[in-house]
């Protein structure tokens, strides 16, 4: 799908003077690329061989009518939206207008900056609507995703492909993009599939925003001019400037100051930034990406963030699943990361012990796919022979709070959902559900399982044994009777 943004602004209207300073103001307003057609006739061919992205569209001109134009654009062009612009103030003609189509109805003499505004949203509504159809299109057909894209995620994940898939549909918008996690997620690696299935032309620009005060957070990303302030002996370009063309990416965006975020707001809604020590603003090309691994939107509910800001970055928002919602991933990423470690540390390929696996798919992983890479990382360096080494992952894992069964995925069920709430079990029958319970997790790997219930091995076999004599008792007794 061709970018809507790059997609011209045509003006059609038969005075050459409303043609040339309406195009001069939309020029200077940051829309590069205007087409201006004197000649309704002309409209339908010339839609025909160059798609544009809105028609600005006159009412009154010889030979047809703009309002005849408009309904024919309208039925044959469904997808270009159009503006009115006409000396006509006429209320119950404004009204056929919308009522045929228009998407905005200006009387003339028009404001720039009015006039400016309403192109944008006109274009940021095509925008909206092609992203719409071409999503529904991916989820109703199941359309395989651009594999080549995503060759940094390691997945199997049918959750993970959903997001591909919506990565895939949003990728030709203009429109900021907000993905959120947890931290570890691979939000950054997100953000570059993004800008790889965008095919913009100029380069992903990274900046971890966090930590930033106002002033820096401005000298980076808008840059600053010769004397701005002490110090400032030669121009710099800031990181928008950097990244025209291209893509943008702010993370940690949640730990903007206040100002910081007034500023991304403006450049956002106007798409124009000033560098420091400059009244003169210019125009950004970049498409911006933020991340964060906090809650925004309840930050925004609570007066953290700026409302205004929020609802404009979440246009396109995107939500990374934990790794603890991923167990199918966990034997793709051990294996990834294990293969290289090894190499890294110039040693021979280690094999994985399947118990590894059932270790881990227990675990709530906090630190998501960044803490299991940092686990397997120091046992590939810790082990000894050609088997990984399972007591470093332990030494982390068993025991520890995070252990527990509320980071679970949702589909594994406490063990004692079969009791009636007003009927408690005996502690026998709590120990063997329990010890059941922990077997199932750990698929039957009797040391893993004695982890998970914070017990030695040898504990767990001495109630296990006594399970076993118990039962035999009961069937002999049975056999006797």
């Amino acid at each position: 799908m061709e970018q809507i943004s790059r997609l011209p602004v045509l003006l059609v209207d038969d005075e050459p003077q409303v043609l040339r300073s309406t195009s001069v103001a939309l020029c200077s307003s940051g829309f590069s690329h205007v087409v201006t057609l004197n000649d309704g006739r002309n409209l339908v061919s010339q839609l025909t061989e160059q798609p544009a992205g809105v028609i600005v569209l006159d009412l009154t001109m010889p030979h047809i009518s703009g309002q005849a134009l408009l309904t024919q654009i309208a039925e044959d062009f469904p997808e270009i939206p159009i503006i009115v612009m006409t000396a006509t103030g006429d209320l119950d003609i404004a009204v056929e207008c919308m009522q045929a189509g228009a998407v905005d109805y200006l009387v003339k003499p028009v404001d720039q900056g009015r006039l400016a505004s309403s192109v944008r949203r006109a274009l940021e509504l095509r925008a909206l609507n092609a992203e719409l159809l071409s999503l529904k299109d991916r989820l109703l057909t199941e359309t395989p995703p651009k594999r080549e894209a995503f060759a940094d995620i390691i997945t199997q994940d049918r959750a993970m492909f959903a997001v591909f898939r919506y990565l895939e549909a949003i990728a030709p918008s203009p429109q900021p993009v907000l993905i959120t996690g947890e931290t570890g997620t691979g939000k950054e690696l997100a953000a570059r599939a993004l800008h790889r299935l965008s095919n913009r032309t100029g380069e992903l620009i990274s900046v971890n925003v966090a930590g930033l005060d106002d002033n820096l957070f401005s000298d980076t990303l808008f840059g600053h001019v010769k004397g701005s302030y002490t110090g400032a002996d030669r121009p710099r370009e800031g990181l928008v400037a950097a990244a025209a063309e291209g893509t943008l990416f702010l993370d940690e965006i949640g730990d903007l100051t206040t100002l910081s975020q007034v500023k991304l707001l403006r450049l956002l809604q106007d798409g124009m930034y000033y560098p420091l020590g400059t009244d003169r603003p210019r125009q950004s090309r970049a498409r911006v990406v933020v991340a964060t691994n906090c809650d925004v939107a309840k930050d925004a509910a609570a007066g953290k963030f700026r409302k205004d800001l929020y609802y404009r970055l979440r246009t396109h928002h995107l939500q990374l699943p934990p790794l603890r919602n991923r167990p199918s991933d966990i034997p793709l990423l051990v294996n990834h990361f294990v293969e290289k470690a090894a190499c890294s540390l110039n040693k021979e390929a280690l094999t994985v012990p399947h118990g590894l696996y059932a270790l881990l798919k227990n675990y709530a992983f906090p630190g998501n796919i960044r803490e299991l890479e940092a686990m397997t990382i120091d046992a590939v360096a810790r082990s000894q022979g050609t088997v990984l080494s399972l007591q470093s992952y332990k030494e982390l894992i068993i025991g520890r709070p995070d252990m527990g069964t509320d980071e679970l995925p949702p589909e594994s069920s406490p063990p004692f959902g079969a009791f009636p709430s007003d009927q408690l079990p005996t502690l026998e029958v709590a120990e063997q559900a329990l010890i059941n319970e922990a077997l199932e997790r750990a698929d039957g790997n009797q040391g893993i399982a004695a982890g998970i219930l914070g017990i030695s091995r040898q504990a767990l076999n001495k109630r296990l044994n006594r399970r076993k004599q118990a039962d035999t008792a009961e069937e002999l007794s049975s056999n006797d009777t």
